[in-house]
């Protein structure tokens, strides 16, 4: 009997379809089990001491500041998706099983399931036994707007938006740019994201981090809606939600927010459920939604719930889309 022939080797392996499945499939089921590696051992963790390391030799206003940070936002994303890809073609090198394996604990320290989804349910128990000191405590983890004033309703509220908003960037966006680019992909797009959260607002990094939130505006045009569109979706199939009106707010409110891309999924959400997101802010506030109800902690399950739906719809393009790279190659 003829052998078969032997899978070939070098950098299309980097694009094997068979084996980036395994690998998201893998990484997927280490997040829902292991949760997050220890922060020595994280890869993002690393990512956000380069940038501090980086940033704070490149001047912070003017002409300078706007060309420093353009190298800043081209660079880093290209060392480190230029990193992954070396990475991968070394582990596939040894066999593809160790690829498999390796990649895929690799991979999972791009996104988060299970930490968005037990941060809001920490808040959602403490809202439920009234401790708002401790709510207070935890909103850190999941907003960057001070807590020390919130009422049980905005805690509520402003978990609702960070969950909703979160699954693009905790999770769909990197499943995405893991299935069209591999490892290397999904990495370029963390280092994107964290130059965003880290350097990408207005005060000191007014200039120098203009170029890394323009560039992560752009690379989720695409992720950002596509997850508000299956947020709509999702909310057919759950109790409480409605559909009709989470296409109606979305379409309508998305637009209200700085971002041009958190509106989607949050306006989906305050129209799947009904209810007001708002932030109170001179400069950055918005009113999501056309209330019928107040809000109320039962709401960040329901979110929670959406969030899970949405991943699942979510793993099933991103496996569509492998198959078809793999298949190409």
């Amino acid at each position: 009997m003829a052998r078969a022939p032997a899978r070939p080797a070098g950098t299309v392996l980097i694009f094997s379809g068979t084996d980036d499945l395994a690998v998201l499939a893998l990484a997927v089921l280490i997040d829902l089990t292991l949760g997050e590696p220890p922060m020595w051992a994280h890869p993002t963790v690393w990512m956000g001491r380069h940038i501090k390391f980086v940033e704070r030799w490149v001047p912070k206003k003017g002409l300078l500041g706007l060309v420093g940070g353009l190298s800043i936002a081209m660079t880093m994303p290209t060392i480190w998706g230029g990193d992954a890809f070396l990475v991968a073609f070394w582990l596939q090198e040894i066999h593809s099983v160790v690829y498999i394996v390796v990649a895929a604990f690799l991979l999972k320290t791009t996104f988060s399931v299970r930490l968005l989804h037990r941060e809001a349910a920490l808040i959602r128990g403490h809202l439920d036994r009234g401790d708002m000191e401790t709510v207070r405590g935890r909103m850190p983890s999941l907003v960057s707007r001070d807590p020390s004033s919130l009422t049980a309703d905005q805690a509520t509220a402003a978990t609702v938006e960070s969950v909703s908003e979160n699954i693009n960037d905790s999770f769909l966006a990197p499943w995405l740019f893991f299935a069209f680019f591999g490892l290397p992909g999904a990495f370029a797009f963390r280092m994107i994201n964290t130059l965003d959260s880290m350097i990408g607002y207005r005060g000191v990094y007014e200039y120098v981090g203009k170029a890394s939130a323009k560039l992560d505006d752009l690379v989720n045009l695409i992720p950002a809606r596509l997850a508000g569109f299956l947020l709509v979706v999702a909310s057919g199939f759950l109790p409480g939600q409605k559909i009709s009106r989470a296409w109606s707010i979305m379409w309508r409110h998305h637009s209200r927010t700085q971002s041009p891309n958190a509106g989607w999924t949050m306006a989906g959400m305050a129209g799947a459920l009904g209810v007001q997101l708002q932030k109170d802010d001179p400069e950055l506030g918005y009113q999501l939604g056309e209330p019928d109800r107040d809000i109320e902690p039962k709401d960040i399950t329901r979110t929670i719930q959406s969030m899970y739906l949405v991943g699942f719809f979510g793993l099933i393009i991103a496996f569509a889309v492998i198959y078809v790279r793999g298949s190409l190659v």
